[in-house]
C-alpha cells in the first residue's frame, strides 16, 4: 500500500479466562497493558507509536474498566472485547472498517517505523497482511530470545502482532485467524486445512509460509501476503516476566543514547 492513507488501528487489550496473566501478576499491575515500563504504560507506549506513524483513529478492545479508563484518557475508541481475539477483531472491523490495522497492547517495542513500513509493504491487492520476522533477524536483534517460530521451506519465521485488514473482503479472513492462532505451535495442522497437495508439500519440506498464507487466503476467497519484518525486534512482544525484563533493557539503552 505505498503512498496509502494510514488506516485506522485496533489494539487488542482484552483479558484471557483462566490464571492471572504472569507479568501482570509478577508486577503486581491490575492488568498486563498497564504495566509501566520506565514510567509509562505499555498500553501508552503502544498508542503513542500508531499516533507518531500517522495514524489518527484508533480503538482498544477491552473489558477491564482500568483498562476502558486508561483508554479513554489517551482519547482512543473502546470496542468491548469479546469472547477471543477473532471476535474482538471482528467487532472492531465492524466498529471501524477498513483499512484497519491490528496489533496488541503488549507490543510495548512498537515502532512508528515498523508500522509505516508494514503498511507500505503490504502488496497493493492484499486484502489481508500479516508481519513476520525471519528467526535469524530476531537472534541478530536480541540474541537468546525464546520465540515461538513457524518453520517452513523459506525458513522460520515469528509473528509480529502486527495485521492489516486492507478490504472490506477481509472480514472473510477474521474467523480463519482463529484457526491459525490456535494451531500456529502445530503448522502442519494449518498446512492440512490447505488441502492434500499443500500439506505433501509441507510434510516433505517444499511448503513456503508465503504460498501457505496465500493458499489459505485463497481457500476463504480473499488475497493473503506475508509481508517480511525489517526489524527482528518486531517479534518481541511481552508475554512473559522475561520478555518484560528484556524490553525494559532494550528502553533503557535507546533513552541512555
Amino acid at each position: 500500500m505505498p503512498n496509502a492513507k494510514m488506516p485506522a488501528a485496533l489494539i487488542l487489550a482484552g483479558s484471557r479466562p483462566g490464571p492471572p496473566d504472569p507479568v501482570g501478576l509478577a508486577e503486581n499491575a491490575a492488568h498486563k497493558s498497564l504495566v509501566l515500563i520506565h514510567g509509562k504504560t505499555m498500553l501508552a507506549r503502544v498508542v503513542t507509536a500508531l499516533r507518531r506513524a500517522g495514524i489518527e483513529k484508533i480503538a482498544v478492545s477491552a473489558s477491564d474498566p482500568l483498562v476502558i479508563g486508561a483508554a479513554r484518557a489517551l482519547d482512543c475508541e473502546i470496542v468491548p472485547s469479546a469472547s477471543g481475539p477473532s471476535a474482538s477483531v471482528a467487532a472492531g472491523f465492524e466498529q471501524l472498517g477498513a483499512p484497519m490495522l491490528v496489533t496488541t497492547s503488549d507490543h510495548a517495542l512498537l515502532s512508528p517505523q515498523w508500522i509505516s513500513d508494514f503498511v507500505t509493504d503490504a502488496p497493493g491487492e492484499a486484502d489481508v497482511a500479516v508481519l513476520l520476522a525471519r528467526r535469524e533477524l530476531v537472534s541478530a536483534a536480541l540474541p537468546g530470545s525464546r520465540r515461538t517460530y513457524l518453520r517452513f521451506a523459506d525458513g522460520q519465521w515469528s509473528g509480529c502482532n502486527l495485521f492489516l485488514l486492507a478490504t472490506p473482503r477481509a472480514a472473510a479472513a477474521i474467523d480463519t485467524w482463529k484457526l491459525v492462532e490456535a494451531e500456529r505451535k502445530r503448522p502442519w495442522r494449518i498446512a492440512a486445512r490447505l488441502g492434500l497437495r499443500m500439506l505433501a508439500g509441507y510434510v516433505l519440506g517444499r511448503l513456503t509460509l508465503a504460498s501457505a498464507i496465500a493458499g489459505l487466503g485463497r481457500r476463504i476467497g480473499v488475497e493473503a501476503r506475508l509481508v517480511p519484518a525489517r526489524d527482528g525486534l518486531a517479534a518481541v512482544d511481552v508475554d512473559k516476566p522475561a520478555d518484560l525484563a528484556d524490553v525494559r533493557a532494550i528502553i533503557a539503552a535507546r533513552r541512555a543514547e
